[in-house]
């Protein structure tokens, strides 16, 4: 049969595929409604860039220490439980942010975030698999890049929750006319009253968020879910691994994820400090992330239209090469047409998750579940890249134009570390098309 006639998703699951796709949209508002958060904590909390970065550390830090054992979970019990104990996590761990805000303890918070995220990876390790196994093989990566369009939805929710309920109500970014922060002349005493309310605001949509998360682990755990029987049957770990890691278009796709989500989180986590570079304050430079969503939710449609013609890898590679291209403009485009190239840049990055998942995953059988496993550990590398952008930043001082390399500006050069990223990316897609696929 012709790929093109093979139904996305059978009309059998059409119930249960949507409300799993509707669990995308969760995570990426937990997503970005945390990346402005690393600007907020550092702001109230007065915190160096490496030290505000830690949020991304324990956010995605989560994922790197959950995602293995989330896969032993599903291997041993099933999808369905998998995603109802990832629900679970992510309420406790948002509901936590009261406790941390009464404590006013920034390692607490950080721990809310460390416990959310194990929800998240559990949730990613199951509902990527589970999507992917929801109909025919030939469709399903397409099936996974039209799911996946949710999280940006999800992500331009938590920006817009983030802008009009945390960032425009934070005291301590309040300025004086000229544009003189006012938190920083202030004395102790007022520093703790403005930091004890601008705790409780970061606090709440975290709280409600919990809650929400209740409501779909209720309607979940009622619901009857359909079973992949090729998928979920018990599977030996240990011989699983062997046979994933000894394929290079699985252990190859692996590091290409590392890559790529260290760059899509260095993208979208620094875009407000290189907005404020350009005398942008921190309010108004929620609407360049927001931008930002909204071409990557644009190009993510447009990438699974084409995907219907151009062989994954390929338009993979493409991809690669068009972020690259933007990672240098936002590296020496004088002005706004640095942070614009940047923006662009959510375009290309648009297909890379779904499509190196799929990519990787394809044809893996009863062993998809761990491959998804370490796919989704490869999360990770938002953990550890963004940090290093952090402390490259910090090598003048605590500003971002405080030294220069190579006639540019530290903000700017730290966007190297990302354009190696897109680099790897696009070798990884040249490889799929050109030798991976053959060989298989």
């Amino acid at each position: 049969m012709d790929n093109k006639n093979i139904p996305v998703v059978a009309k059998s699951v059409i119930v249960p595929f949507i409300l799993i796709t509707s669990l995308f949209a969760l995570w990426g508002f937990a997503n970005d409604i945390t990346n402005p958060m690393v600007r907020a904590f550092q702001k109230v909390l007065e915190l160096s860039n490496v030290e505000a970065s830690y949020v991304q550390l324990a956010f995605y830090g989560g994922y790197g220490c959950m995602a293995i054992p989330a896969a032993l979970f599903v291997n041993r019990f099933s999808y369905k439980k998998g995603i109802l104990v990832g629900l679970a996590l992510y309420s406790i761990g948002a509901l936590l942010f009261f406790p941390a805000a009464q404590y006013e303890s920034y390692a607490f918070f950080l721990a809310s975030y460390y416990i959310l995220t194990f929800g998240l990876a559990f949730l990613e390790t199951t509902s990527n698999p589970y999507i992917l196994s929801m109909g025919a093989e030939e469709t399903a990566t397409r099936r996974l890049n039209f799911a996946q369009m949710f999280n940006p939805m999800g992500s331009i929710g938590g920006l817009l929750i983030a802008q009009n309920f945390v960032l425009n109500a934070l005291k301590s970014d309040d300025t004086t006319a000229d544009g003189t922060p006012i938190f920083d002349t202030l004395s102790e005493s007022a520093k703790t009253v403005i930091k004890t309310s601008d705790l409780e605001v970061i606090r709440n949509p975290y709280v409600i968020l919990g809650f929400v998360v209740l409501a779909f682990f209720i309607m979940i755990s009622i619901l009857k879910m359909p079973e992949n029987k090729d998928q979920e049957v018990t599977v030996n770990f240990f011989d699983s691994v062997k046979r994933l890691w000894k394929q290079p278009k699985f252990s190859f796709g692996v590091i290409a994820q590392i890559f790529y989500v260290g760059a899509q989180i260095m993208c979208w986590t620094y875009v407000y400090q290189y907005a404020e570079t350009l005398g942008i304050d921190s309010k108004s430079a929620v609407w360049f992330g927001l931008a930002g969503y909204i071409v990557f939710l644009l190009g993510r449609m447009i990438g699974t239209a084409l995907m219907k013609d151009i062989d994954s890898g390929k338009l993979l590679m493409y991809f690669a090469i068009g972020a690259s291209v933007t990672t240098v403009g936002a590296i020496i485009l004088p002005g706004t047409s640095g942070i614009y190239s940047l923006i662009a840049t959510s375009v290309f990055m648009s297909i890379m998750f779904p499509t190196i998942y799929g990519i990787a995953l394809e044809g893996q059988g009863q062993d998809t579940k761990f491959g998804a496993a370490f796919l989704v550990m490869a999360i990770v590398g938002g953990a550890l890249l963004t940090p290093l952008q952090g402390r490259l930043l910090d090598l003048g001082g605590s500003g971002y134009e405080d030294v220069s390399y190579l006639g540019l500006t530290e903000m700017r050069f730290s966007f190297l570390i990302t354009l190696v990223c897109f680099v790897v990316i696009g070798v990884y897609g040249r490889l799929v098309y050109s030798k991976y696929n053959k060989q298989a």
